[in-house]
């Protein structure tokens, strides 16, 4: 199974630059995820890579952060507002990024409209 995210174009070219190591939700899926392909938000809007997942963290908002925030190319107060009034939170520990080299259309590649932050996917 696969899952289209929705990422901020910033933390987008982080998760290819290898810096950040981590991706973070307040919400996971339901289904076991294998692969993610990552859609770059306004203004790129456009799916320009993928990753494989290594695993998927559900602690406590500071233990998470404890075991996430040297890899995670965000700042803690960026974190901790992220998951304001949350007490736990989930990881995505990222693995074999891969980059496109021509950026994909959302909605010609893979019939979909952006997300507000996934989708599962049956394409490619």
């Amino acid at each position: 199974m696969k899952v289209l995210l929705s990422v901020k174009p910033e933390f987008a070219r982080k998760i290819f630059s290898g810096e950040k190591k981590f991706e973070f939700r307040r919400t996971i899926f339901k289904s076991k995820v294998k692969k993610i392909l990552v859609y770059a938000s306004s203004p790129v809007q456009k799916v320009i890579g993928e990753f494989e997942v290594d695993e998927i963290m559900h602690q406590k908002i500071d233990a998470l952060w404890n075991l996430t925030g040297e890899h995670s190319g965000i700042t803690k107060e960026y974190f901790s507002a992220y998951f304001t009034d949350k007490e736990k939170g989930f990881a995505i520990k990222i693995k074999n990024v891969k980059q496109y080299k021509t950026p994909r259309c959302i909605r010609k590649d893979y019939n979909a409209t952006p997300p507000q932050s996934f989708i599962y996917i049956d394409k490619r």
